[in-house]
């Protein structure tokens, strides 16, 4: 079974390529995730865990909901991370994490995808994002048929640089970077709720039509980047840059 969590549809697009690939099951895990709920799971086949890359390792709150629920059948766990450079080395923790959980790790790949992280870079155009997920397609297929034969994911070499970012850094940017203080919306909101809708922490409500953001935050960008009128900001980084969402269908 192919278990994804995505904000801006990156993870998701692949999460499904890989799951008609190799003939799988293809589950979202946002309600589980928003609902927290930890009940177990199960499948006959390898389970494939598709998530983005939050500061060269999976999200937390994937990393919770996985350390809560127990996976039931297969105990082989893949994981595939999609970045917008690297995963740094995300394969010692998601290693440690699988001891924890008695399952058998086989491995992590890292998939470029366009880059969603528009608190902090420049997000693509629309023909940018097509072009550099037309590059990840070999990659993908090549994950696919890793995961069909039963091999292992191997990861490529660890630099002492990815072993500061997925540790010491990780540490650091969650407590100083990653909260909501900096969303608002402008006047162009039509108070439809999508951003609310699509939080996976419930962490934006609308208070007289407008959203209003809570200490909760995962900085998925889903609110800012799905918003239809392109009605939130994220302090003044955000303002002119195009906001991505994965259009791509499989």
């Amino acid at each position: 079974m192919i278990l994804y969590f995505s904000g801006t549809g990156n993870s998701e697009y692949t999460a499904k390529r890989i799951g008609k690939e190799i003939d799988d099951e293809v589950f979202n895990l946002f309600d589980k995730i928003r609902n927290r709920d930890f009940s177990d799971m199960h499948s006959e086949r390898p389970w494939v865990v598709s998530v983005p890359t939050y500061a060269w390792r999976i999200p937390r709150i994937v990393e919770k909901w996985l350390e809560n629920t127990r996976l039931k059948g297969n105990k082989d766990i893949y994981f595939v991370m999609t970045c917008g450079g690297s995963i740094g080395n995300a394969g010692k923790y998601l290693e440690k994490l699988c001891a924890e959980k008695k399952m058998n790790y086989c491995g992590c790949a890292g998939i470029v995808m366009p880059e969603n992280y528009i608190a902090l870079f420049s997000t693509p155009t629309e023909e940018s994002a097509l072009q550099i997920i037309e590059q990840a397609e070999r990659v993908i297929n090549d994950t696919a048929h890793v995961i069909k034969s039963c091999d292992k994911l191997v990861q490529s070499n660890i630099s002492f640089g990815d072993k500061m970012n997925s540790g010491i850094v990780n540490g650091i940017f969650y407590p100083m970077f990653v909260h909501a203080k900096k969303f608002y919306a402008t006047d162009a909101c039509i108070s439809c709720g999508k951003c609310a809708a699509v939080c996976p922490l419930n962490n934006v409500r609308l208070e007289n039509g407008k959203p209003v953001w809570g200490g909760n935050c995962t900085h998925c960008m889903a609110c800012i980047c799905r918003c239809p009128k392109e009605a939130v900001e994220y302090g003044k980084h955000s303002h002119g840059l195009p906001r991505y969402t994965c259009k791509k269908q499989v």
